[in-house]
Order: structure tokens, then sequence, then C-alpha cells
């Protein structure tokens, strides 16, 4: 009987204590707290997600229903932990098999820590994919992704069907970018280089086009001053005669009814003086009527304009303020659409994902560590892995009652995403607010195992608690653990002398405001100013690039251009049908060539000087007759290909002047010919005897080419070519094998100059 009463009394009180446990444990807040997944459990009870109130500035609570919606995509039963990725511990798949095992429910369980999906688990239910889809957001999403868009991009790869192809191509896409995925968020360091960008950008681009457009406007005005300087000097040093520029364009000097420069000789209707002085008359009966017709040249009744009294010898000066104005203007407009541009590229106004914490979310952990401690002194926090057992916990309980001090003990941890930012300080400030009374409010870390103190009013000598053991604060690898270290605490505060009266503390800064910490600075500001002075330095020295390009450019063709000048020089082009585009470029390139050959007057011969002057005199009758400077647009192919004829044959003169009496009479655009063939008349048949000697190219000396075809006018249709020979125009002479002076003579004829 004694022995079954006993026995009977032993169950009882095994019953009791299993029942006060479990009870303690269903009761958050109870005098011994539940464990991590019994609490968890029973918050999952009430909303299948979970969202710690740790982390109001990265996830707030009020985000739980964008959670849910995405949960709803899935199509199975969804439970939703986030917790700060410290409160998972080691092993976050065994918190959501505990979850589990207390909930007592089928679905997919989801831990999402602060840096991303943890751990996924399914429990009676099928969901392929979700493995592959945890790995696909881990290798997919850069760090910055907040929980929110981590889970999103979860629901996404699991419902795309895709998952394993994906986690499979995104696992060796990190393989081979070991730096990993770009930034989701732009942070304050973008936004910065971003600023200093758009500040380059936006004076660097428009003072780069500017500068490059006046240099070129200011280039081409100081070619024209420069030929027309040129050719008032060598007229002078001639006779007096205006010459040809070297601006690109052909000037013939003077009025073709007045007076002509020719080689060095003043001619004019009534009578011709030459450069010493000697007169000699003329009769005045030659004289052009208009255009010659087929030629599309100029007839003397058209005029040229003379340059003697253009600006040359001073230079052209600065650069037009009315000209400029315009410019300015228009890089002011350029600037404002980069600018514009830059606010519509970069127009990220927030760092994170555009969730803003409410006050309620913000007060969340305040309020719940408040509610703990009014109840008991000693308040561990429920979503972290417990750091004291229920043995150091009941220990601590009995050794803060029997203390004098008020003392109260929380052992919760702090991040930089909660409420207080990671401040210390400030947790303690708000719960003494909040619990209204002098107190010794004790932080402890449970994760870093951290100690800190701060006394609200208590008469407990300041300098003997800051001067307390190191070990008992700042805890190292070789350190008891926290429970032990909280003991020893309490044991030094109970020694503690007496102060006179309480003390406060210090006033911790306030917290930075959540919305404007994620918040963006202004494009235009920060780096934006020195951008505009780098931008600005960076402007001129491309300019001061391309300007030294252009110059390089500039001497190398002219040193080409007068290289190929050489006499028997057979680089030329010489097609057989050549457009009359091709016409027009060859023929405004050898021009400039001749005329710049011809600047240094000083080093030439007189004869070499007189032929020159004479082919590029004869030249610009052919395809100047406005002498604007321009070829002409009625210019024919006949009188473009004549033109460079003669233009060559000038180049050939300088150098050796006696080689420039023939070209190639197949083509002329051959070059100068140094022999001559025997050509049978045409229609065969004849006697030897009346074959002709023509003058030949080199190559056409071995093997005649084939004769050089023109169109007959420049709007001719394509493949209307005919021999140059039978053309209109002094062109055809050279079929014939006339001489390079004969022809200038009858260019001069031809036009009514002499």
């Amino acid at each position: 009987m004694r022995a079954g009463i006993v026995l009977v009394a032993g169950w009882l009180a095994v019953l009791f204590c299993t029942g006060s446990v479990h009870a303690a444990e269903a009761t958050p807040g109870a005098p011994d707290s539940p464990t991590q997944t019994a609490y968890l459990a029973e918050q999952l009870r009430k909303d299948p997600v979970y969202i710690s109130d740790q982390l109001p500035r990265e996830v707030p609570r009020s985000t739980a229903p964008d959670f849910a919606r995405e949960a709803r995509r899935l199509g199975v039963s969804t439970y939703v932990i986030v917790l700060p990725s410290s409160s998972f511990g080691a092993e976050p798949s065994a918190v959501l098999a505990g979850v589990h095992d207390r909930l007592g429910r089928k679905g997919l369980y989801v831990a999402i820590g602060d840096t991303g999906i943890d751990a996924v688990q399914t429990y009676g239910v099928s969901l392929p994919g979700a493995e592959d889809a945890s790995r696909v957001t881990l290798y997919e999403l850069a760090y910055d992704a907040t929980p929110r868009e981590v889970f999103r991009h979860f629901v996404e790869v699991v419902t795309s069907g895709y998952a394993h192809q994906r986690a499979e191509q995104a696992r060796a896409a990190s393989e081979d970018d070991p730096d990993g995925p770009p930034s989701v968020h732009t942070d304050r360091t973008d936004r910065e280089n971003q600023s200093f960008v758009t500040g380059i950008a936006v004076t660097g681009i428009p003072l780069t086009a500017l500068l490059i457009t006046v240099y070129t406007l200011q280039r081409r005005r100081v070619r024209r001053a420069a030929a027309t300087a040129t050719v008032t000097a060598t007229a002078t040093a001639t006779g007096g005669a205006d010459r040809p520029s070297a601006a690109g364009g052909v000037r013939v000097p003077a009025t073709r009814g007045g007076a002509k420069a020719v080689g060095g000789r003043t001619t004019a209707t009534g009578g011709k003086a030459t450069a010493h002085g000697k007169a000699t008359a003329h009769d005045g009966k030659k004289a052009a009527a208009g255009k010659k017709a087929g030629t599309g040249a100029k007839g003397p009744g058209s005029g040229k304009k003379g340059t003697g009294g253009r600006k040359g010898a001073g230079g052209p000066g600065p650069y037009p303020r009315e000209r400029l104005l315009p410019l300015l203007a228009a890089a002011a407009v350029l600037g404002g659409l980069i600018a514009f541009t830059a606010t519509q590229v970069f127009d990220d106004t927030t760092s994170g994902d555009g969730s803003r914490p409410t006050a309620a979310d913000m007060r969340a952990r305040i309020d719940r560590v408040t509610d703990g401690l009014r109840r008991d002194p000693l308040y561990t926090d429920p979503e972290s892995p417990p750091a004291l057992d229920a043995t150091e916990r009941a220990h601590l309980r009995r050794r803060l009652r029997a203390l004098d001090v008020p003392v109260v003990i929380a052992a919760v941890p702090s991040s930089t995403d909660d409420e207080s930012g990671g401040n210390r300080d400030l947790l303690a400030k708000a719960l003494h607010t909040r619990l209204g009374r002098d107190l010794l409010i004790v932080l402890a870390d449970p994760g870093s195992g951290s100690i800190d103190l701060v006394n609200y009013g208590t008469r407990v000598d300041d300098m003997y608690l800051i001067n307390r053991p190191r070990d008992l604060s700042y805890p190292q690898s070789t350190d008891p653990p926290l429970g032990h270290r909280l003991d020893q605490l309490l044991t030094y505060v109970s020694k503690s002398p007496k102060a006179k009266a309480g003390h406060m503390p210090y006033e911790p800064p306030a917290a930075d405001d959540p919305v404007e910490e994620k918040a963006l600075p202004g494009l235009f500001t920060g780096d934006f100013e020195p951008g505009l002075v780098i931008g600005t330095f960076l402007a001129g020295l491309l300019f001061g690039l391309v300007a030294a390009a252009c110059g390089i450019v500039r001497r190398i063709t002219r040193r080409r251009c007068t290289a190929s000048g050489a006499p028997g020089d057979a680089r030329s082009p010489a097609p057989t049908e050549p457009s009359t585009a091709w016409l027009r470029r060859n023929a405004r390139q050898e021009l400039d060539a001749l005329t710049a050959a011809l600047e240094p007057v000083a080093a030439l011969s007189e004869d070499s000087q007189r032929r020159a002057w004479e082919c590029l005199d004869a030249a610009a009758l052919l395809i100047d007759g406005d002498s604007d400077g321009r070829i002409d647009a009625d210019a024919t192919p006949a009188a473009l290909a004549c033109a460079i004829v003669l233009a060559r044959a000038g180049r050939t003169a300088i150098g050796e002047p006696d080689a420039a009496r023939f070209v190639c009479h197949r083509n002329p655009l051959h070059g100068v010919a140094h022999k001559r063939v025997q050509v049978p008349p045409e229609g065969g048949g004849r006697a030897r005897t009346r074959a002709r000697s023509l003058p030949v190219c080199e190559a056409c000396r071995l093997t005649l080419g084939p004769v050089l075809r023109l169109r007959p006018s420049g709007s001719a249709r394509r493949g209307a070519h005919a021999p140059y020979a039978t053309l209109p125009g002094p062109l055809a002479a050279l079929g014939d094998g006339t001489e390079i002076d004969q022809l200038t003579r009858d260019v001069r004829e031809y036009f009514g100059v002499h």
C-alpha cells in the first residue's frame, strides 16, 4: 500500500511538472519563456507569414501581405518565417523541422534571413523545383536584394517550371564570373558615381562639340585667308597678277573681260604687258560672248572676282561673335538634353525595394520587450536560439529579486536593421521611457555574448560600473558562457558602492530615419560639380588631341601631295570610265596639291613657275567659271578630266619642266608620256608610212591600254560613255598627241582669254 501510494504520488508529480512546462511554453511572457520553435509555431498558427520585429528597416512587418500574395502563387500551403540570419543558427532546416513538429501542418516551409533564403522544406506536399529555386536565388541575385525581392524571385523560378535548368545555368555562370551578379539597387556610392559621370557629360560633350566645330570653321577661314595672302604675294612677285588659292577652291583672278594673269603675264583686250614691263599690241578682236556649247565652262562675259581687295596678310582674325552665339546656344541646348536624359536613365530615388516601415513597425520590438520586462525582470528573446537554459534562467531570477538595486536583464540581439539602428544606448533609453521608473538596464546579446549596462537613476557608483572586469562585457573564446557571466555581473553590482544621487546617462543621438536612410541624394548634387570641372578639362584635352591629329594629317597629306608630283609619277589612279563624282573629287584634290606645291615660289625656277601657273590657270578656267573657290555644278566630265590632266602636268613641271610636255594619248589620266609609239590610222589596211607617232606612258608602251571614255555631260544616264577624243572641248586635242603648252593655249583661246 505504501509503495503504491508513493508510486502514484510520483507519477502525479511528474504529470504536474510536465503540464507546468507545457503551459509555460504555450504562454509568451510567462516566468519561463517558450522555446524558439514553439514560439514560431504559435505565430504561424495565427498567420502563415511571420516577419520578425527585429528588421523593421529592411523588412517591415507591414509587408507581410506582399509575402502572402506571392506565396499563394505556389498553389500549396506555404509558411514563411523571416528572421535575422543569426537567429536561425547553424541549421536553419532544423528550425523548420522543429516548427513543423510543433505546428503539425502540411505545406512548404521557407526560412528567409536578412541575406536571402536560408532553408526550404516540404512536408506532406509535392512542389518540384523548390530546392533548385532556392539555389537560383543565391546565384542570380546580388547581396543587396531585400528578402521580399528574394522571395518574389523564388516564387517566379518555381512557377516557371524550369527551376532545375536555371539552377544549373546559374551555377555555371557563377563559376565563370567570380564577382557575382550586379547589384539590384543603387546605393549612395553608385549615385555619387552617376552624378560625377553626368557632370562630365553635361559639360564635356557640348564643349567638345563646340570647340571642334569652331576649330573646323576657323580652319576654313584661315585656309581661305592664307590662300588669299599667298596669291597676293605671288602676284606681286610675278608681276602683280593674282593666282589660285591654297584653300582647296580655285581662284582665277581679275576679270576675263579685263586683266588676266597667265604665267606671270598680265593681258588685256586692248594690249598685253609682260612682267618685265614690255608691252605688245593686241588687235582686241578675240572676245567670248558666253559659254561654249557642250563644255559646261563659263564664258568670258561671266566675270571673275579679283583677290586684291581681300584680307590676307593680317590673318582672318577671331571668329565672328555673331556666328559664335548660335553655336553657344546649340551647345547649351545639347547640355540640357544630356542632363534631361541622365535624369531618365538614373531615375532611382531609393536604395531599397520601396517598402517604408510604419510607426507600429518601428516600435513593435520595444513593445514586446517592455511587456516582457513588466512581468519578469529577466527577458529572453523567443525568436533567437536559447542562450540561457532553464536552470540559468531560474538562478538569475532569484539573484535579481535579491538585489537592493532595481535591475532588469533583456537578452535580445541588436542589428543595424532594428529600430535603433544597432545602437544599444537607444534601445536602453526606449525601454526606460516605456517602463517609466529608475532602474539599471542590462542588455545581453545572445548571439555575440556582449553585455552592456545603462544606469537610469539608480544610486550605484557609475565609475564602479564603468571599471567592471572586461570579460563581463566583451567575451573571448575562452570566457565562460553568457549565463555565468551575467551571474558574475549581478555579484559585481551587489557589491557596488552607493552613490549619493541617482545618475542619468547622456542623451544618445537619434537613429537615422528609415525612409531618409534609404533615400538617394539628387542627381545634380554631390560629385556633380566636380564632374563639371573634369568635363571641361577633358573637353579641352580631347580638343587638343583632335587639333594635333588634324595638324599631323594635314602635314602628311601635303607631303604626299608634293611627293606625288615627281616626274614620271604613275601612282595617280587612272580608271577607264571614271564617274562624275570621282572626277570632281580628284579634280579638287589635284588642284589643291598643285596650289600647295606652288606656295614656296622662291624655290622654283622661272620656267617651272610659268608652266605650272599656266596649267593651274587653264584648269581654273575649265571648272571654276564663277571664281567662287568651288567647282562649278555644271562642269562636264570632259572639263573635269582636262583639269585633272593639267593639274598633274603642272605638278610635274615644278620638278622637271621638260617632262611635262606630253601626256599619254590613250588615257591622259595615266600621266606624263616619255615614249612615243607608231599608231596606224583608223580604218586599218593603210600604208605604214601613214602611221602617226603618238606619246604614251610607260605602261601603254608595252601594251596599249584602253581609251579613256567619258560621259558627254554630268547628267547623262549611266553607262553612256564615249571616247574622250570625240567629245567637244580642249581635252579632245590630247588624242592627237598635243603638247601641254598647246593645251593651255587652247583652253585660253576657248574661253577668249589671252
